[in-house]
Order: C-alpha cells, then structure tokens, then sequence
C-alpha cells in the first residue's frame, strides 16, 4: 500500500488503475486499499477474455506504469505493463542478484537488495525510484481509517457478544490458506484452553471461506468443555478490523486476517512457519510474531505462545 500511498502524496488527484490476476474467491480490492480507482482482472481463461483485458487496460493513456515484483518477477506482469502504453515504465532490473530477464521491457529500473525488507519497504523504493516519497510517520501511518458505521458496528457487536467490560477478549484465527502456515488445530484448542484457564476470557474465533474443517473441531472441543465462545465467520474486511481494534488480544496464523488485524492497531501475535516475518508480518507497535526455528509452524511450543500471550495482554 506504500507504492499507492506515495503516489496520491505527489498527484492527489492521479487516477490509479490495480491489475490483479483471477481467483477462486472474491477479493475486496476497494476495502483493503483506499488509494485505487479501477480494479482489471486478468483472466487468462480464454482468448475472448484476454481480449477483453486488453481493451479495457488500453482505454486509457497512462503516464506511469509500476511492476514491483517484491513478491516475484513475472513476466506476464511486464508484458501487460509495457502494451498498457506507460510512458514511464518502472520496476527492479534485479533483486538480490538475480536478473529480471523481462527487464529491457522497462524505462526506470534499478538493482534492489531485498533480503529481510518488509514488503511496504520494498514497494516505497520502487516508488522512489519514479520520485514518489513517504516519510517515516507517513509510513506509520499506513493503516484503515473506519468509518462511524464500522466503528459502531464493532461496539455493539462486542457489548452483545461479551457484555461484561471487565473480562478480557481474546481472539483467534487458526485456519490459513495455505498449509505450511496453519498451526496444528489441537494445539490451537490446548492454546485456547490455557489462555481461558488463567484470565476466564471472552472468546472470539475468526473464520474464513475455507476454515470450516478446523472450526467445527474447535467447536466440538469447546463445546465438550462447555466454554463458550463466538465465531465471526467471512466478516467484511472493514467491520472485521473494527472488531479486531478493540479486543485484548489476537493470535493468529500468517493468512489474510493478520495483515487485517495489522491495518487495524489490534494487538497481535502471529505464527509463522516457512515465511520471513521480517518481510510479511505487520509493523506497528501492537504487533508481535514468533517464528518456527524449523520452518515448520507445527514446532512452535504452544508454552511460547502462551508466555508471549500473557505479557502483551498485560500490555497498556
């Protein structure tokens, strides 16, 4: 969000135009990144539908044309940002040596060492490198702004859900879309039990379109137990954050709900197995992360997260 940030710094009134290649789910682009104004979808699932992106990108004259790569270098990413017509064509000529073999494709290149860099890090030099700037405190700054519906939303959620202000709200979300970054569900549910035992918590759980699995056993456990809890399944992103703003604690798994709860401010803790959280995890200073030794998530102790657990409740 940097890259996007910078530019409506310098051109407050630049109309920005994201390409996002197609999934199998609905992402609300609008929500998650309020300095964009049109969102094309490269679908590449037939030559009618390529056709159609490309007379969509081509309906309008650009006078820059971005491809980070902070991620990966792609090629189909420069060909599209070359036959967009950008006058000013920008992105890495290398990182951390490797060549971008699609680079002669672009006008404003550079040679970037990213090894360790967060992701906004990485994005705000490529801005630089056009002549786009953040401060340090803008950069800070990087975060959702709620509205009073999602902030009221948010409260009376909270009061009907946990209607006694003197327990503490702890939340979770232990599903992730990607395997190697979910934490075992048992020790999620031995996580969640040790937590309950020592402060009677509140319990909120948080869910996406592909948790169901692991919910529906963290329910039967509960429910066996009789602790009680409550889900917030596929909340919008937004009233989702609102949410997580306001709780005592949230452990969660490297997935999309923690870069919601890092916009947020909320008080985090993520897991993470084999990606750097140097690069991924949020950066503000509510945020915390442990990092598997092993790469593997499953070898975090459930004792560290605990321990982690009880100092940044305790935090003010």
């Amino acid at each position: 969000m940097s890259l996007f940030k910078a530019i409506k710094k310098k051109y407050p009134d630049s109309y920005i135009t994201l390409v996002a290649s197609k999934t199998n789910y609905e992402i609300p682009f609008f929500e998650i990144n309020p300095y964009i104004n049109r969102v094309l979808i490269y679908d590449k699932s037939s030559s009618k539908t390529v056709l159609n992106f490309y007379k969509q990108l081509r309906d309008r004259k650009y006078q820059y044309g971005f491809v980070p790569s902070t991620i990966k270098i792609s090629r189909t990413s420069h060909l599209i940002n070359f036959l967009s017509g950008a006058k000013v064509r920008v992105g890495v000529n290398s990182v951390d040596g490797t060549k971008n073999k699609s680079a002669f494709l672009l006008n404003l290149k550079n040679d970037f060492t990213w090894k360790n860099k967060h992701q906004l890090v990485r994005n705000l030099e490529i801005a630089r490198l056009a002549g786009f700037e953040l401060t340090d405190d803008e950069m800070d700054e990087i975060k959702f702004s709620f509205t009073e519906n999602e902030i009221t939303f948010a409260k009376m959620f909270l009061k009907e859900n946990f209607n006694n202000s003197s327990k503490k709200i702890v939340a979770f979300h232990p599903g992730a879309g990607k395997k190697a970054n979910t934490y075992p569900t048992e020790k999620f549910i031995q996580l969640i039990k040790m937590i309950y035992q020592k402060y009677r918590n509140y319990i909120l759980i948080t869910s996406g379109w592909t948790d169901d699995l692991i919910i529906s056993k963290i329910k039967s456990d509960l429910d066996n137990e009789k602790i009680e809890y409550t889900i917030a399944h596929n909340f919008p992103v937004k009233k989702l954050g609102a949410i997580l703003s306001l709780v005592d604690l949230y452990i969660t798994n490297d997935t999309g709900t923690m870069h919601i709860a890092g916009f947020s401010g909320a008080k985090m803790i993520s897991l993470f197995g084999p990606t750097n959280p140097y690069e991924w995890a949020p950066i503000n200073k509510n945020s915390f992360f442990i990092k598997s030794q092993t790469e593997k998530i499953e070898d975090i102790a459930v004792e560290d997260i605990y321990t982690l657990a009880e100092k940044v409740i305790e935090l003010k």
